[in-house]
């Protein structure tokens, strides 16, 4: 048959597949999200999350080690405090447990890039992202305490700070609270594009985080909406933004793209905790092979347009890379 184009001539075999792979992935692009709890010589599996712990300050240094001598640089830390009260004080206080997780890490650590999740959803005694008023969460006086955790993580040793809120205005709040105080150089990666999801299950039990009453639709985005979206992207940009994120991942690459393609900073995904329950679930029937389908979901993120990966299997991932089985 007179073919001109045969596709599958560059499927021929691996070293051939390798050389024409058009997406290239590097461990330092990965971000793991480490929970860190009150208390010593703790470090607990999360239930909905097997493999996953919480770790005590203490015993943060093992897992720190292992994700640096995979080459995982860049941990996310989620604080989660022994007492909450309505304002989330914990969020912002000098001697929080983020605070003392990210000193601790810096000290034990230092080659490791630090960045604090700023919200206070672990931290208040509702539930919720920001300080109430009545039933309904108060914008403009939650912006206020959002700075001043930003702030305390800064100065706490965070590299970068990651407001995860979704407040309208917190961008510009925590920019210019950092930035006072001489912090100008603290990047903010903005949860911008994040969706009231049913994927967050898993990571409300690991940090003690569902709302007491209600739910968080009145400032997570509606799931369904494609031009808000990009509408909050290039809002969070305008006001400072460093970098984008798209929370989850997995149903969202689409958006992905579309950001990416239309906004000048990088754009990561998160890739959630639900995301990560339901991968570690089917491969413990038999229905998945978990590290294939680990490597296709990371993938499929990339090739949509992240530049950064968050996911529970930054070290996994990190080892595939090595192992040529993704990237």
């Amino acid at each position: 048959m007179d073919l001109m184009q045969r596709p599958r001539r560059l499927r021929g075999n691996d070293v051939l597949r390798k050389m024409v792979r058009e997406l290239r992935l590097d461990k330092s692009s990965l971000v793991y999200p480490m929970f860190v709890r009150e208390g010593s010589n703790i470090r607990e599996e999360i239930p909905s999350m097997p493999g996953q712990y919480r770790y005590s300050v203490d015993r943060m240094e093992e897992k720190l080690s292992e994700l640096l001598d995979a080459g995982v640089q860049s941990v996310m830390l989620f604080g989660i405090p022994d007492e909450k009260d309505e304002l989330g004080s914990g969020a912002y206080a000098q001697d929080g447990i983020a605070q003392k997780a990210l000193r601790k890490a810096k000290q034990i650590c230092p080659k490791m890039y630090l960045i604090g999740d700023v919200c206070m959803c672990e931290y208040t005694s509702h539930g919720h992202c920001g300080v109430l008023c009545g039933h309904e969460v108060d914008n403009d006086r939650t912006l206020e305490l959002l700075a001043k955790t930003a702030l305390s993580q800064a100065q706490a040793g965070a590299d970068m700070v990651a407001p995860s809120d979704m407040m309208d205005g917190r961008v510009a709040f925590i920019r210019r609270a950092l930035d006072a105080e001489g912090y100008a150089n603290i990047p903010i990666m903005s949860y911008a594009v994040k969706f009231a999801s049913s994927f967050y299950g898993p990571f409300r039990d690991a940090a003690g985080s569902a709302p007491s009453f209600g739910n968080r639709k009145s400032y997570q985005m509606d799931y369904h909406n494609r031009r808000e979206a990009l509408k909050e992207a290039l809002s969070d940009v305008k006001e400072g933004a460093d970098i984008i994120m798209v929370k989850p991942a997995l149903a969202y690459g689409d958006l992905i793209r579309e950001i990416t393609d239309q906004i000048n900073v990088p754009v990561a995904a998160y890739s959630v905790s639900g995301e990560y329950a339901m991968v570690k679930a089917a491969a413990r029937v038999g229905f998945l092979d978990e590290e294939a389908v680990m490597c296709e979901m990371a993938a499929g993120a990339y090739r949509a347009g992240c530049g950064v990966y968050i996911s529970y299997f930054a070290r996994e991932l990190a080892e595939c890379m090595d192992q040529g089985m993704i990237g």
